[in-house]
């Protein structure tokens, strides 16, 4: 998922989740659910947090966390879109 070309959320290709958070959050939630950083080919994405499976029965949880993710991508500054202007 993305907003203003930010993306927030996303599952790689194991079908392993994804969010995005603000720092006090990420941070909380990485403690709060005994999760890491999400890593991808080899690399921590720094402000992604890995989804723990239990984590993914919670509706209201999740709920909670993905309001959280897109609130915090409402803040980032938009990307320029790839789409040529039309004429």
């Amino acid at each position: 998922t993305s907003l203003n070309g930010n993306m927030f959320s996303f599952l790689d290709a194991t079908g392993v989740l994804a969010l995005r958070l603000p720092a006090e959050e990420r941070d909380r939630f990485v403690s709060d659910h005994n999760t890491v950083l999400f890593v991808a080919h080899g690399i921590a994405l720094k402000e992604y947090v890995t989804v723990p499976d239990h984590l993914l029965k919670d509706i209201r949880a999740m709920k909670r966390y993905f309001a959280m993710s897109l609130a915090y991508a409402r803040t980032l500054k938009p990307k320029a879109t790839k789409r040529p202007r039309k004429k």
